[in-house]
Formats: C-alpha cells, structure tokens, sequence
C-alpha cells in the first residue's frame, strides 16, 4: 500500500515545481496509486490544505528555521509544510503522529541529514502553541500571512471592494467549501436521486433552486449509480443562479460562447425540458467532446457542441434568442477549490478585459433584437466584471441593461457579485443585457 503522506509530498514536489493544476495532478496520482478510501481523503486534504496555506506556512517555517524556504531543497520544504499543516488545521491528527511521520518522510526522500531540522521545527512549533502569525495588527501583510493571500491580490480586494468584503471572502477562500449538484429532473424525482446516491446525503437548497442540492461530505459522488444514470452532474450553486438569470425556454434557440465543460450547458438544456436547441462551444475539440459526452450521459438531445473561437463571427450559425458568454478570467473567485491560481501575478490577467470584451462584442453579432445576454465569470475583479460592462453600454447602444431575478431574497440589480457575505462558497459575477427591438 501507498503511503498518503509520502505521496501527498510527491505531489506537491511536481506541482509547485510544474505549475500544474492541483486537482489534475491530485486525481492522477490517486488513480495511480493503491490506497484505501481513507487514506485517499488523508493524501487529498494534506495536499489541497498546503496548496491552500502555503504563505501561512512558510511563514512559520521562516521564523522557526534558521535557513529560509527559498534555499531549501523541495522535498524538504514540502515535508515541513505538510506537517506544520497537519499541526495548525487538522485536528484528527495526533501531534506526535504529524512530527514523526514528517520525520520518517525526510528519510524516505533520502534527507536524513534535514531529519533532525525537521523534527526541530515542528516541536518548535508545538512549543509555540502552533501560532501561524505572531503578530497583532489587521494590515496587509497580517491578512496576506493569515489567509495565505498574495499581498497585491489583498490589496487588490480592498480597492474593488472594501475591508469587510475582504475579510469575508478571504475567510471563505481557506475554508471547506461545499459540493453542488443539479438533479436531472428529466431523469429522476429527487427521491429517485437519493436512493442511486449510494448512502451519500445530499439536501435540497430551496424553491429558487429547485433542483440544486447540496452534498455532504463523504463518497465519490461521481462513482455513484446516480452518475451512472445521468441523474444529475456537478455544479457550483452560483453557476446554477447564472443560469436562472438567463432563464431558457423550451421556445429558445440558445448559444452558450465558452461551454466547456458543460455545467451549465446541462442546466439550460434541462431548463429547456429537453427542447429548443443550444449551441456550445469551446476552443479546443477535447472539450467540445467533453460536452457532447456529458449531454449524452444526461439524455441531452437538445445540445449541439462544437469548437469554435468566441473572438471570431461563424456566418453559418443562425441567431439566437438566448445568449451566455460565461467568458475566460483569472478565476480569483473560486480560489478555495483552485488554490493555487492565487499565487499567480495579477499582471498575468493583464489581457484578459480585452479578450472577454472581444467574446461579448462578439456575441450581439448572433443575438436577435428583443434578444438577452448574460456575461459571467467566476473572478471578483472589477476589471474583469464591472468594467468590461461599463464599455460593453458605452460602446454599444442597442444594447440596454436587464435586471437581473431576485436570488436568496434579494435583488442585485441588472449586476450581482455573488460572494460569501451573501452566503456562496465562491465569488462570481452575473450581469444581463438585452438588444432592443
């Protein structure tokens, strides 16, 4: 049998090392490796959580080594964060367990020579009473170490939206956030659901989102005879709320600009009852497949997806009456599924108000007068959001703003940032627009 913590640092060598995306790099490694399902779930929550708390704790490492991260060798470095990690945030690991094992790892690694460092720092740390941050204040710097969030994309919250948005969000982004699905109810009652879970509960979330329910913890919903079945996929319950705002009919002809991989693709067309016609698509034919696989598996028949660019007319498809343009961005709102996006420079998303303004601008080329659009993304930067927007009415007068329906009991307007002070896992951004007749 695999060691989970032994494989848990061998990931994280490859993926800070590669640059690679946490939960690809997680899913080939389990599948790879011969573990049973609770050491999966020790493997995963080790390698999420220091992906999660990395500033956090080479803060602490930092302060208690008397050598910096940045001239330790990697396996080192990730041994040392894996067991400050169990220590700090995992309570169901006993303390002499998370020193000991990080210690017999070092060895493992071939580092016998840092095994007594290793030892060291964390006892140093138990001795501590586990502090992450020694200091007191509520600067920048305090939140950055605390959060384990770059100090510019702090800032860059605080500009956009303020303290309390903030510290909310910055909360929620080292948190455990929860699993989303959409019932198929062309398929299934939601007792029906239920019973194919395999023992896995999952509640409804309310009359707005009838077919949203919420997963408890425990199971691989995606193994399950439901999924099998086509009774329901995966998506985030603000994804859901952006298809509500767009709200398809059986009567629509629909076209979702960037689809892959298909969430909420699914959902219209499930909306629709199975009729009408959606268009999706994406760059790349992998992904387009990925969509025609899906809707098969839901008993979509009502889906056409293709590939095709968002930035470039196609003569040859018709106009439509319904549009989504859920565009690329630097996804900054959904950090606490995708941690490590955080860590990448904010002028790494320099260009991409640019790119999402071309794709919208691009789409009222297909949309019929008297037709509606919806842009989303699932980013909380008001470049990305707010201001693409603003141009997008500036630039272009046949369109007008379209408020957008009520969600948890209240109204937002034609433009709504989703986020945890209003009770979401993740931050993401819906606006409406309409073409006038």
């Amino acid at each position: 049998m695999t060691d989970p913590r032994y494989l848990a640092v061998k990931l994280l060598n490859k993926t800070f090392r590669n640059g690679s995306y946490s939960n690809l790099q997680l899913s080939a490694g389990l599948d790879s490796a011969e573990l049973s399902d609770r050491d999966k779930k020790l493997c995963s929550a080790i390698y999420y959580g220091v992906i999660q708390r990395r500033i956090s704790l080479d803060c602490v490492i930092d302060r208690l080594s008397s050598r910096p991260v940045s001239k330790m060798d990697d396996a080192v470095v990730n041994i040392l964060r894996s067991g400050i990690y169990q220590l700090a945030y995992m309570d169901s690991v006993p303390d002499n367990a998370a020193v000991n094992e990080s210690v017999s790892l070092a060895k493992r690694f071939g580092k016998t020579s840092a095994s007594g460092m290793v030892n060291a720092v964390l006892r140093s740390f138990i001795r501590q009473d586990k502090a992450i941050y020694t200091g007191k204040t509520e600067d920048v710097k305090s939140l950055s170490i605390v959060y384990s969030c770059p100090e510019e994309v702090v800032r860059s919250l605080e500009k956009d939206y303020g303290r309390e948005f903030t510290l909310k969000f910055l909360e929620r982004s080292v948190g455990k956030g929860h699993t989303y699905l959409r019932r198929n109810q062309l398929k299934c009652t939601a007792e029906e659901l239920k019973n194919a879970l395999g023992g896995i509960d999952a509640a409804e979330t309310g009359d707005e989102l009838p077919e949203c329910m919420c997963v408890a913890d425990g199971g691989n919903i995606t193994a399950t005879e439901a999924f099998a079945k086509g009774f329901f996929h995966v998506q985030s319950q603000a994804s859901q709320y952006c298809c509500r705002a767009l709200a398809p009919t059986e009567s629509d002809t629909v076209l979702d600009m960037c689809a892959a991989p298909g969430g909420k693709t699914f959902t219209m067309a499930e909306m629709m009852n199975g009729k009408g016609r959606i268009y999706a698509f994406d760059l790349h034919e992998k992904r387009a497949e990925l969509i025609r696989r899906g809707a098969e598996r839901l008993g979509l028949e009502n889906v056409t997806a293709a590939a095709g660019d968002a930035t470039k007319f196609n003569s040859e498809l018709p106009s439509f009456s319904r549009i989504l343009c859920d565009v690329p961005c630097s996804g900054l709102g959904v950090i606490a599924k995708k941690p490590e996006i955080k860590y990448k420079k904010l002028s790494e998303f320099e260009r991409l108000p640019e790119i999402q303004y071309s794709i919208v601008q691009n789409a009222l080329n297909y949309l019929e007068a008297g037709g509606e659009l919806v842009y989303s993304t699932c980013t909380v930067r008001k470049a990305e959001n707010d201001e693409v927007c603003d141009r997008l009415l500036r630039e272009h007068p046949e369109v007008e703003a379209v408020e957008l329906p009520e969600m948890l009991g209240k109204k937002f307007g034609c433009r709504a940032t989703l986020s945890p002070l209003d009770g979401f896992d993740d931050g993401f951004f819906i606006a409406k627009f309409r073409k006038k007749k």
